[in-house]
């Protein structure tokens, strides 16, 4: 993965969004990348960052995805993900 590219986990919003805004101190994009139940925390991140924080941030790309994952018992589960890419 590049080096602008914040994975989005369980911690609050905001600290996704202090991080994205210290991204784009460096770089002109930032990709947030999220997994199952984190995805709704990337999409309110996003719209933080957008609308209160960087307003010439403006969404690039979306992409979603799923990717199968095993779990514990060797069970095969199917998972979705999105990334979402954000550009000054």
């Amino acid at each position: 993965m590049e080096e602008n590219t914040i994975f989005i986990g369980n911690k609050p919003v905001m600290n996704y969004v202090l991080a994205v805004v210290t991204q784009f101190n460096e770089y002109d994009s930032v990709t947030l990348r999220a997994r199952g139940k984190a995805i709704s925390r990337a999409v309110d991140t996003a719209e933080i960052v957008r609308n209160s924080f960087v307003q010439e941030a403006d969404v690039a790309d979306i992409q979603i995805s799923t990717e199968e994952v095993e779990n514990y018992n060797n069970e095969k589960t199917n998972v979705s993900i999105i990334e979402i890419r954000l550009v000054k």
